[in-house]
């Protein structure tokens, strides 16, 4: 702890008295000791609010260890649903950019001549997976809270989009 060199006191002479009239009559003030001018009043804004929640997940996200093992092959027809499975399985949830990028992956394939085909059909479960937890390793271990704070907030649903899992972590 530091210890700080109090406040000069001061001294306050009322109407009638001067420095010269009565030394041994002097009011001496101390400074209040419940008002401190240390730290100002400030009112945290809404995007302080985010920003710091944007943080607290990051670090959470990154506390997270990708799992090394995998369960078994995961049939799938979307990305989305892909990722949804991985999750029951895994009992994880994906980061919030993971989950973007599968909604634009599904949302890639409207209109493609293959889109009504089954993507497990196409592309390997395997390869799929890894492909997904690969993402979610460099979103959860690189992702800066600045930038996800600024997706929030130009993302009025952007809660949607971050899954309500939460694992018990390893000490």
């Amino acid at each position: 702890m530091m210890n700080r060199a109090m406040p000069e006191q001061v001294v306050i002479f009322s109407e009638d008295s001067s420095p010269d009239a009565d030394d041994d009559v002097q009011e001496c003030k101390q400074p209040n000791a419940d008002y401190t001018m240390d730290q100002p009043s400030q009112k945290l804004t809404f995007d302080d609010l985010l920003l710091r929640r944007a943080e607290v997940y990051q670090e959470y996200m990154n506390l997270i260890p990708v799992p090394t093992l995998r369960g078994s092959l995961i049939p799938f027809t979307s990305w989305i649903g892909l990722g949804r499975s991985m999750k029951q399985l895994y009992g994880q949830p994906l980061h919030y950019l993971t989950n973007i990028s599968l909604k634009q992956w599904d949302q890639s394939r409207i209109g493609a001549k293959n889109e009504q085909i089954p993507l497990d059909t196409l592309i390997h479960p395997c390869k799929a997976e890894a492909s997904i937890w690969l993402m979610e390793e460099v979103n959860r271990l690189t992702t800066s809270h600045h930038h996800l704070a600024k997706l929030w907030l130009a993302d009025p649903m952007h809660h949607a989009l971050i899954d309500p899992i939460f694992p018990k972590l390893q000490p």
